[in-house]
């Protein structure tokens, strides 16, 4: 058993997130911001939902929402990796850029609040969804330093994942009531005001260095291990569902189709189809779906979301991680299949539901492959670097179906098609890794004696790790 896992047996830690809750402690901090930041994106994005965006013909709005997307995230991608290393060496640089990202926030939240009825909302509301995935990344940075144990790390962001998506949940009441009470202009403003909330809140976080010596040769090779680097691209393809089918539900909702000109052959089929009594593939209308159906949509992510969170750490004293994340993946295949064939609001849900809970579960089985298999890495410095790359990953999936007008039905297919090739390059990896393992060690490998030992797991339930080997100080190949 690993000393962390024995320090779980006999309860929760003094002075961890799970003792002190919201008391002042660098963690309670953390959260505060996070609720913050998560009641902002609520109330902007209930904001939006009466906004230009939904009023414009839909092929223009795919137009202006593909050049934005472009615009904003592509200097993202590349001012992220170079500026990430100095805020890590500069002390308190990781507090200063989340404060940065609360006063931009209330920036935009009021130009946005003029811009209502303006073009000018796209690339503000584009600068704004920028500006969360900077904070996102800085956060990541930050959770290592606000706990004091790998097991409190994993907790940490299970209940950051809980505060989210509480407050997410609750702050989209006051925003949907303003916006249509008195206008979306005063429902940014109360966004605005929140966001300055969010920054005050992040100058009381510790003033620390996320790290303080540059990345060691055993750091980088650790992190280039093979089941790090399987892990994540796990990860990054459960990311890429996430943005896919954000955009694939927003445009289908919306109205789904595209309002240029229609092919002959296009009408024809559909005449044909009307006339032989079939349902479309799509799972809108050309005049949009009811609001109610955006509302299942939010509800049924956050929802599954909170689940992951919940069952991802119980599910690990049961199934190593890779187990877990296998099974996450299978899991996302069958929803977008089912999803595919039930259609409609139903079948929105259910894609909204499971995404959010693989994505949610197969994040903290990450983080814990991350631990375990690179012990001597900068949590910080290596959790931030990933999530920025799992942020553009996002922003790729979702610019497929922005760019191209895709049913909703097609677009679960092709939803499970993405998590069935991500199983199937990860089960393959697996495969590839136990050879290189029975034969000697691989090229691709970092040297075993610095990372694993020899024999099963005995943990509380007795689960095979890393699918018969371990990975802890009790014995070390030589």
């Amino acid at each position: 058993m690993r000393p962390a896992r024995r320090l779980a047996r006999l309860g929760p830690p003094v002075a961890g997130p799970a003792a002190t809750g919201f008391a002042t402690t660098p963690f309670a901090c953390l959260a505060r911001v996070q609720a913050y930041a998560s009641a902002c994106d609520a109330v902007v994005t209930a904001s939006l939902a009466g906004s230009l965006f939904f009023s414009i013909p839909t092929g223009e709005a795919r137009g202006q929402v593909a050049l934005y997307l472009l615009l904003t995230m592509a200097p993202f991608a590349i001012v992220a990796p170079l500026i990430g290393p100095a805020l890590d060496r500069a002390k308190g640089g990781r507090r200063m850029f989340i404060v940065g990202t609360g006063v931009a926030r209330v920036v935009i939240c009021l130009a946005m609040a003029r811009s209502v009825d303006s073009l000018l909302l796209f690339p503000l509301a584009f600068a704004f969804l920028v500006s969360g995935k900077a904070y996102l990344i800085a956060r990541s940075a930050l959770i290592p330093g606000v706990v004091r144990t790998d097991d409190e790390l994993v907790e940490a962001n299970s209940k950051l994942s809980l505060v989210s998506t509480i407050l997410s949940a609750v702050g989209g009441v006051p925003g949907i009531i303003i916006q249509v009470v008195v206008g979306a202009e005063w429902s940014l403003g109360l966004a605005a005001v929140i966001a300055a909330a969010q920054a005050v809140a992040a100058l009381k976080l510790p003033r620390t260095r996320v790290a303080v010596e540059p990345e060691t040769e055993v750091e980088e090779a650790e992190l280039r291990s093979t089941g790090v680097v399987l892990a994540s691209e796990a990860m990054g393809m459960l990311r890429g569902i996430v943005g896919f089918l954000t955009f694939l539900l927003a445009f289908d909702l919306r109205g789904g189709g595209d309002d240029t000109p229609v092919p002959a052959g296009l009408a024809l089929g559909r005449a044909v189809r009307d006339s032989a009594g079939f349902e479309s593939l799509g799972g809108a209308t050309d005049t949009g779906s009811p609001s109610w159906h955006f509302a299942a949509a939010l509800a049924a992510a956050g929802v599954g979301t909170m689940l992951g969170s919940l069952v991802a750490p119980r599910l690990r004293r049961l199934a190593s991680e890779e187990r877990i994340l296998r099974g996450v993946l299978a899991g996302t295949v069958a929803a977008g299949l089912s999803a595919a064939l039930l259609g409609g609001v139903v079948g929105l849900v259910v894609a909204a539901l499971a995404v959010g809970t693989a994505a949610s579960s197969g994040k903290q089985c990450f983080d814990s492959i991350v631990q375990r298999d690179a012990p001597d890495a900068n949590r910080g410095r290596s959790f931030a670097r990933f999530e920025t790359r799992f942020q553009l990953v996002w922003v790729l999936g979702g610019f497929l179906p922005v760019v191209v007008p895709i049913p909703a039905r097609i677009g679960y297919v092709v939803l499970a098609a993405a998590a069935g090739f991500a199983l199937s390059a990860y089960l393959a990896g697996q495969r590839g890794m136990g050879r290189r393992r029975s034969a000697g060690r691989g090229p691709f490998d970092v040297p075993v004696a610095e990372t694993a030992v020899v024999g099963p797991r005995t943990d509380d339930a007795g689960a095979d790790d890393h699918d018969g080997l371990a990975v802890g100080p009790e014995r070390r190949v030589p």
